[in-house]
């Protein structure tokens, strides 16, 4: 599998390292003028999923809805590690931002290379197993959700905040009252959220 296609925004030294996540059928485009609002100033990276769903761009397969082929999660969720990995500089804070599948590769990554990123946004995830444990102290998470999400229930939402919870994070939920769409009050949650990594 060879480097993704991305676009970036370089900043000044010490800035954040700010990578985010297209959902399914979106591009690196979908969220990088999103990106520039929330953490003005940041190091920007959004790279482009490299699976092809019927023409609609994803991070990793998947067999039916909400069944993913774990094979090539796990051989993705490395690559996408490494990818992450090979852009951020020592001390440097990393925060990531994903929406749908992007949540999910966001998620998968943070799984299995928990020191990566100091700050994520989970927007609308569903993660239909469980898990390893892992050691996220220090870390924060933010989850935004809707309470009728037909692709994720709220029990599985609410059990990924436990395990972040569970395994050492500072974690919340944003719920709102529609299903997987992105309202306002998710995008007002994940600006207090970074707020602290303002310059």
């Amino acid at each position: 599998m060879s480097d993704y296609l991305f676009r970036e925004k370089p900043s000044k030294a010490g800035a954040p390292l700010f990578f985010v996540f297209h959902g399914t059928g979106g591009d690196e485009n979908q969220f990088f003028a999103l990106a520039e609002q929330l953490l003005p100033g940041a190091h920007v990276v959004a790279p482009r999923g490299d699976v092809s769903e019927g023409g609609a761009l994803r991070y990793f397969r998947r067999t039916g809805e909400g069944v993913y082929d774990m094979d090539d999660l796990r051989q993705r969720t490395a690559k996408m590690a490494g990818f992450v990995q090979a852009r951020k500089k020592d001390g440097q804070k990393v925060v990531g931002l994903g929406y749908s599948n992007g949540a999910n590769i966001l998620a998968s990554v943070q799984f299995a290379a928990p020191e990566l990123f100091d700050a994520s946004i989970l927007m609308h995830p569903l993660i239909p197993f469980i898990p390893a444990d892992a050691g996220f102290s220090g870390k924060r998470v933010l989850i935004t959700a809707g309470q009728r999400d037909p692709m994720a229930s709220t029990q599985t939402t609410q059990d990924l905040h436990d395990y972040f919870v569970r395994n050492g994070a500072e974690a919340a939920i944003q719920w709102h009252a529609g299903g997987h769409e992105l309202r306002q009050e998710e995008l007002l949650a994940a600006q207090r959220f970074l707020e602290p990594l303002r310059g």
